[in-house]
């Protein structure tokens, strides 16, 4: 049967675009479709604007630390200029990624897909069909938001971006990497801020250093947290919005935010149609390869709940379009890859928890606290962190934690070495460059504590 298409790709975000570009490079006749904006969750309403105003938020920092080095500031804050340059940025990003696919050859329809079977779509503005050997599934998620009384009266992350006016105050209900970091944007901005989370501490999953030091800076800006508790309705109260919590207190707000995870973006989308395979939590069975139940259709990126990171949907489109157009069966390695938080301080990991090693045999762990270089002309007391951890007796790297300014920088670099089995003496071969943070990292002499047998030693 001859297709309209070789490919059919479904979302234009980064794993759909990474797809498609190499595909079309591949010489495969390629088609994307996207219904909202090219870019996806990360350019447009995601890793990028969020980034952007990270770094507006930082600069209160700087000028607390001014006067330190002998500047007077005098700095006032526009929210309006910050959005309307954040929209030109990601304009310019979209233009970009679009004229990426083009020049590969791929086409960009825009429009809203619907599988009809395992080989054919419904464009549903056009009401025009088409078919292909392959559909790529790549619709990454959306924002959750609880089923309570007066949610919409919320917002989540999609919205806070491009918010009329900086509000005064805002309660941010959730725990992980949306909520803090925005918790840090809005607070660094002068907004009065609030955190509310069902959990015992912020970042659940990450090591408990990272999270208890990063609960301790998110206090020293001011930052309420509230824990083991939750929003259960939303009312208006005048020109705010009341939340009512789960401990029976109310508190008015000028702005409530839901940062309570994401949902992959699958329902109108004709899955059932093809006879394609759901896990329980909705997200799209795939094997190694990316390859659904259905033969003629695979899935990348966050849709499928595997690692719902950026670059790993990026990593997967590549190796999908090997796999499929490049006769060179590709699967993505999911047991090491780094993360970081952007809020402050910034905090970045790769490879295991103390608490994970510790299950996996005899463990050396190395941890310095030291207050930065940029600290040490003023009163500031915030500390950086740096905790590696090892096999016992200088064995293989395991987890590298990182709190501070340019975690994440560090954190990706070191995700080289420990991607290549590095052990603690070849971190040690590395001379330091002094003075900076990371030589910390090939200084460690002695262990601040070991496990041996599971049983914690100083």
């Amino acid at each position: 049967m001859e297709h309209d298409y070789d490919l059919l790709v479904i979302g234009a975000g980064s794993g759909g675009v990474r797809a498609a570009r190499v595909a079309a490079g591949h010489g495969a006749r390629v088609a994307i479709i996207e219904e909202y904006r090219v870019g996806g969750t990360c350019v447009i309403r995601g890793c990028v604007p969020k980034k952007l105003y990270v770094f507006a938020s930082r600069f209160s920092d700087m000028f607390d630390l001014a006067p330190s080095f002998g500047w007077t500031v005098d700095a006032n804050f526009d929210w309006p200029t910050l959005v309307a340059n954040k929209e030109k940025e990601i304009t310019r990003l979209e233009g970009a990624y679009v004229s990426g696919l083009e020049g590969t050859g791929a086409e960009v329809i825009r429009d809203r897909a619907e599988i009809t079977g395992p080989n054919t779509l419904r464009l549903v503005n056009a009401d025009r069909e088409l078919s292909a050997r392959y559909i790529l599934v790549a619709t990454g998620g959306h924002p959750f938001v609880p089923d309570i009384p007066g949610r919409e009266l919320g917002i989540t992350s999609d919205e806070a971006f491009d918010l009329e006016t900086l509000p005064n105050s805002i309660l941010i209900e959730g725990g992980g990497y949306v909520a803090v970091e925005f918790a840090t944007i809005f607070a660094g901005l002068g907004v009065d801020t609030t955190i509310v989370y069902r959990g015992d501490c912020i970042l659940r999953g990450f090591d408990e250093d990272l999270r208890e030091g990063l609960d301790a800076g998110l206090e020293r800006r001011g930052i309420r947290r509230i824990y083991q508790t939750n929003v259960t309705a939303l009312r208006k109260q005048d020109d705010k919005v009341c939340a009512s919590f789960s401990d029976g207190v109310d508190a008015p707000f000028d702005v409530v935010m839901f940062a309570t995870g994401r949902r992959p973006n699958v329902r109108g989308l004709g899955l059932d149609k093809a006879g394609v395979k759901l896990a329980t939590n909705g997200v799209v069975e795939v094997d190694a390869y990316s390859k659904t139940n259905v033969p003629s259709i695979y899935a990348v990126g966050d849709v499928t709940g595997r690692v719902a990171l950026t670059p790993v949907a990026i990593r997967e489109g590549q190796a999908f379009a090997e796999t499929v157009f490049n006769d060179n069966p590709t699967a993505v390695d999911h047991s090491l890859i780094g993360t970081a938080v952007f809020a402050e301080p910034e905090s970045a990991a790769i490879g295991l928890t103390e608490a994970e090693a510790a299950t996996h045999g005899d463990i050396d762990v190395y941890i310095a606290k030291f207050r930065p270089m940029m600290n040490t002309l003023s009163t500031r007391s915030e500390r950086m962190l740096m905790k590696l951890i090892t096999e016992a007796d200088g064995g293989k790297v395991l987890g590298l934690h990182i709190q501070g300014a340019g975690a994440a920088e560090m954190v990706q670099l070191a995700a080289i070495p420990m991607g290549m089995q590095a052990n603690k003496a070849d971190f040690d071969r590395a001379i330091a460059m002094h003075p900076t943070a990371a030589e910390e990292l090939v200084t460690f002499k002695a262990p601040t504590h070991i496990y041996r047998d599971g049983v914690k030693q100083d």
